[in-house]
């Protein structure tokens, strides 16, 4: 299907296009899954564990800027001179990526952000900056991934995704099970490894089928003034600046969730709960998507799709908390005990809220995008930010005993704050103002 295409869009083409990005969306949390449990079967894996879980999340961090290249990429290249653009603001961000890897993998910086960042102990820490060595080029990577998927998903071909995710899961357990079968779960870097090999699978499918769909593009499109690296800048850095902004938010939570009635059980709890929440809005989380893609082409529809998948995170995740689903999920699946499911479900409860919110969030965040006002996010950011902290003080000082329903309330808040100045931004820009700053798609 091309934007020529005469014919009306239908409701079965929009979920064509969606099932697959919600299918490989979902399908990540298996790559943690294989990893995690090759590296249980180590000799020491509670060490083993962490070494790779603590050098991920430095992953995560320097990461960031590779993941917001798919949502750049779909909503900004439509021809070969916005690609080209497009590709000289990727390749200076992996090159300042991989320094940042590499600074902190081979200096004094990485060993300060590990020991007080991070709070690791001495006998730890050199484990875990192997890890890192390794996991640094995880980022590049996904970089590539990330470039190409924009391609892919703004020319409708998003199958190319679950296949990418099918193929990388693949090879990633076929590795697992050679290094337990031969005994070399020694350390973290096996997970690493593991993980990076998944990866470079992943980057190759999407730059073949990507790198095709970009030879076909026209050399200029019509109508489309994407041209040079500083227009692709004007949209990206604000999408930066907020997701750096939202980093604050998970260890403000669990650092407040030290001071409640409970701290391990109040921990532990909201973690399982937040763990089940996002693994039902991972899925969803591709609703921009649909905005970018077929807004402009017919409004009314994609408005429809919402409002037909938009509440459908709120029913499952009700069926999880209110229903015997979610106590035999915790008890068989997660292996809970019956004081931290009675917990964890009273979380999940909360995190309806969340779930109920978070598809109308994205959905507007995408006709943000589509305007080209990505700088509302750094504000609507803050206020998530600011709002869940508020939170958190009020509820800890007020209602201690709630413990991870703090977390699951503070959360939900924030996203409300977050909503609320994403609908005041496009309240105010409609119909006029702020219409100059669409990018032409």
């Amino acid at each position: 299907m091309t934007e020529s295409t005469p014919q009306r869009l239908t409701m079965g083409q929009l979920f064509a296009f969606f099932i697959p990005l919600g299918v490989s969306a979902s399908l990540v949390t298996i790559s943690h899954v294989i990893i995690n449990s090759t590296l249980a079967r180590s000799s020491d894996p509670e060490v083993i564990i962490a070494s790779y879980a603590i050098g991920l999340s430095m992953l995560a961090v320097i990461e960031r800027p590779a993941i917001l290249l798919r949502q750049t990429c779909s909503a900004l290249v439509r021809d070969r001179t916005s690609f080209k653009a497009m590709t000289n603001v990727a390749v200076c961000l992996l090159i300042g990526m991989f320094a940042a890897g590499l600074v902190i993998s081979y200096t004094a910086v990485g060993k300060l952000l590990f020991l007080h960042l991070f709070g690791v102990d001495d006998t730890m820490l050199q484990a875990i900056i192997h890890v890192y060595r390794i996991l640094m080029f995880v980022s590049i990577f996904s970089g590539i991934r990330c470039l190409y998927h924009g391609i892919i998903i703004s020319n409708m071909r998003t199958k190319w995704l679950t296949i990418g995710m099918l193929i990388r899961l693949l090879v990633m357990y076929a590795l697992s099970l050679y290094f337990i079968r031969t005994g070399k779960v020694t350390s973290g870097e096996v997970g690493a490894i593991i993980f990076l090999s998944g990866m470079i699978i992943e980057a190759a499918m999407s730059y073949w089928e990507g790198s095709r769909l970009a030879r076909s593009l026209p050399l200029k499109k019509e109508g489309h003034d994407i041209e040079k690296a500083g227009q692709i800048l004007k949209f990206y850095r604000p999408l930066l600046f907020s997701s750096f902004i939202a980093v604050i938010i998970g260890p403000a939570i669990n650092a407040m969730l030290g001071k409640t009635t409970d701290i391990k059980l109040a921990i532990a709890s909201f973690a399982i709960a937040a763990s089940l929440t996002q693994l039902v809005q991972n899925f969803f989380s591709y609703t921009h998507q649909i905005v970018l893609n077929f807004y402009r082409k017919d409004s009314a529809l994609a408005i429809r799709f919402v409002v037909t998948c938009g509440f459908i995170p709120t029913v499952l995740i009700g069926i999880l908390g209110y229903t015997p689903v979610g106590p035999w999920f915790m008890e068989h699946i997660m292996g809970v005990n019956e004081r931290l499911m009675i917990a964890s479900l009273h979380t999940l409860r909360v995190f309806m809220f969340t779930a109920l919110l978070f598809p109308w969030l994205d959905f507007c965040n995408g006709l943000i995008m589509l305007r080209g006002q990505t700088k509302v996010m750094m504000f609507s950011q803050t206020a998530n930010v600011a709002l869940t902290l508020v939170s958190l003080i009020i509820c800890i000082a007020a209602t201690p005993g709630w413990n991870g329903m703090i977390g699951a309330l503070a959360q939900s808040l924030g996203i409300a704050g977050e909503l609320c100045v994403v609908l005041y931004a496009i309240r105010s820009s409609s119909p006029g103002i702020g219409r100059k700053a669409e990018p032409s798609l």
